[in-house]
């Protein structure tokens, strides 16, 4: 097997030029795809980062059936005391839970005395919010002091557009009228703490106050949310840690033996995960490219190489080679094409990685402005792209070799 690698090695040297120029079809393919790769899948993570480290989490709990109400902010689908104790302990015990937050979300109007509008908002506990969305205070473009932890009892947090179309300014007072579940009115004043930027856009009207404040505008007696927050220890496991969680959940059921909790990933309740899901299919695109690239170089230099060596072929069959060995003395030369094409494709590609981050590149995603791009490849997905190429140069090696193997000597000494 040795001897053959050598022979492989040497016939490839022989014909430089199109050697060459073959392999570096297959570099570029790989160099294309790593790069295309690093940067799309970190742009992937970040938007997903900015999702779940400032608005969603990574996971939510509600009780059954708000999620699919979740328009029309229903509070008596709210979870209560009981409830709320039976999931703290759950998720007390979750090894992989780092941090959860109660939120309630109601629907309001606001008045600066003058005008009126309506707000969404969400109440928080700030310590809990900030410990489950360690980014939703750099969302905050204007606030007075007490701004600084996030928001306090009697302050109120609002979206830009608001802000500018009430003119309001931090330290401003305002209330807020709301109905609760019972269809009451109540109204509470409060006052303007600091002003958010919104990532969907100009038409953003979500606000946020202290859930205490909550509680007092709608009524509320005892403990009552909608909804639980959580920020796992290892995001890239979501899916594993989803179902973990669906399964402790589906234990706690009512009367009819139905699930009293529902839990939803971000993905599902942000439309974002469209964009995720496209930037996957364009992942998927350009490896299909790569393939179709390779596949195409690879069957051309092989089936030129068998042609161009048919005495050849014929003079070592005709001293007795075995067609086996005329297989795999082809298949050799395909392995070391893509092998060696492929190596120096991954260092031209992780290169190119290391200089794009080097150059400091900024975009912006929705509302968010100068994001620095910082590409990277995970190990595994250039031996995922290594072994892709290989297979397929083998893949493609196999019929020129197989034609060259079964090739009769006297045939192919009528070439000399």
């Amino acid at each position: 097997m040795k001897n053959i690698f050598k022979i492989a090695f040497r016939n490839l040297k022989r014909y430089k030029r199109r050697t060459l120029l073959t392999s570096s079809l297959i570099i570029f393919g790989v160099v294309l795809v790593i790069v295309f790769s690093g940067i799309s899948s970190s742009f992937k993570q970040m938007m997903i980062g900015t999702i779940t480290d400032s608005m969603l989490g990574h996971v939510q709990i509600h009780k059954k059936g708000y999620v699919s109400s979740i328009d029309n902010l229903p509070l008596h689908l709210n979870l209560k005391g009981k409830q709320i104790d039976q999931l703290k302990g759950l998720l007390d015990s979750h090894e992989n839970v780092e941090a959860y937050t109660f939120r309630i979300k109601l629907g309001a109007m606001l008045s600066n005395y003058k005008e009126t509008t309506n707000i969404r908002l969400t109440a928080v506990y700030p310590e809990m919010e900030n410990k489950t969305s360690p980014a939703l205070v750099d969302r905050i473009i204007e606030s007075s002091n007490s701004a600084a932890e996030f928001v306090a009892e009697g302050e109120l947090i609002i979206p830009e557009n608001l802000a500018k179309g009430l003119s309001l300014k931090p330290g401003d007072d305002i209330v807020l009228v709301a109905n609760n579940k019972d269809g009451s009115v109540n109204g509470i004043a409060l006052k303007i703490s600091g002003i958010m930027q919104g990532l969907t856009g100009p038409s953003g009207r979500d606000g946020y106050i202290h859930i205490e404040d909550a509680k007092s505008l709608l009524r509320i007696d005892g403990n009552e949310i909608s909804e639980i927050a959580i920020r796992l220890k290892k995001s890239e496991n979501l899916n594993k840690e989803k179902t973990i969680l669906l399964n402790e959940l589906n234990q706690f059921t009512n009367k009819n033996d139905k699930p009293v909790y529902e839990l939803h990933t971000w993905a599902q309740l942000s439309p974002f995960s469209t964009i995720v899901t496209v930037v996957d299919l364009l992942i998927v695109t350009v490896k299909i490219v790569l393939v179709a690239i390779v596949l195409i170089s690879i069957l051309n230099v092989m089936m030129m190489s068998v042609y161009e060596r048919i005495s050849e072929i014929g003079t070592i069959s005709a001293i007795g080679t075995l067609p086996s060995r005329i297989l795999s003395l082809f298949l050799a030369e395909g392995f070391l094409l893509g092998l060696l094409s492929t190596a120096v494709g991954n260092v031209i590609g992780v290169l190119a990685l290391y200089l794009i981050n080097m150059s400091n590149f900024h975009f912006s995603f929705g509302r968010m402005q100068n994001i620095l791009l910082q590409t990277t490849i995970a190990p595994a997905e250039l031996v995922t792209v290594s072994f892709i190429v290989i297979a397929i140069t083998l893949i493609s090696s196999f019929q020129p070799a197989l034609k060259a193997s079964k090739m009769q000597p006297v045939d192919a000494l009528r070439h000399v």
